[in-house]
């Protein structure tokens, strides 16, 4: 028997001259202070609160949330300069609450595959209400 295939996600953005990143069609103004490292957070916040959000809907939980990420980016011992030392701080609301916790939290963390990209493990702090 054939071993199933794995899905495969494609994404596709596009960044002019003037700092306008679009993608799926629609067109955001990126600031002109925001290093690409600020987006790399931002997508880790995103991408950590969609995790959470898929595994609550599943257990019927509903999630209100906001985050904040910080990261240290130096040179590694390899000599290239990459992310060394990443935070992730996310307040939650969950309800109701779940049966496991920190079975749900550890899944969300799992799957947020802008963290499992990343060469630094991300710490995430958690504050569930």
């Amino acid at each position: 028997m054939a071993e199933p295939k794995p899905r495969v996600f494609d994404y596709e953005v596009t960044l002019d001259g003037e700092g306008r990143a679009t993608a799926q069609e629609s067109t955001i103004d990126v600031p002109q202070e925001w290093a690409p490292e600020h987006l790399v957070l931002a997508g880790l916040v995103d991408c950590s609160l969609t995790s959470l959000r898929y595994h609550a809907k599943r257990e019927a939980i509903e999630v209100v949330a906001s985050g904040a990420a910080t990261g240290t980016v130096t040179r590694r011992e390899d000599g290239r300069f990459a992310f060394v030392d990443i935070e992730v701080r996310l307040d939650v609301a969950l309800t109701p609450p779940p049966a496991d916790q920190a079975a749900l939290l550890a899944k969300a963390e799992r799957d947020c595959f802008i963290g499992a990209s990343l060469t630094a493990k991300p710490r995430y702090v958690w504050n569930v209400t």
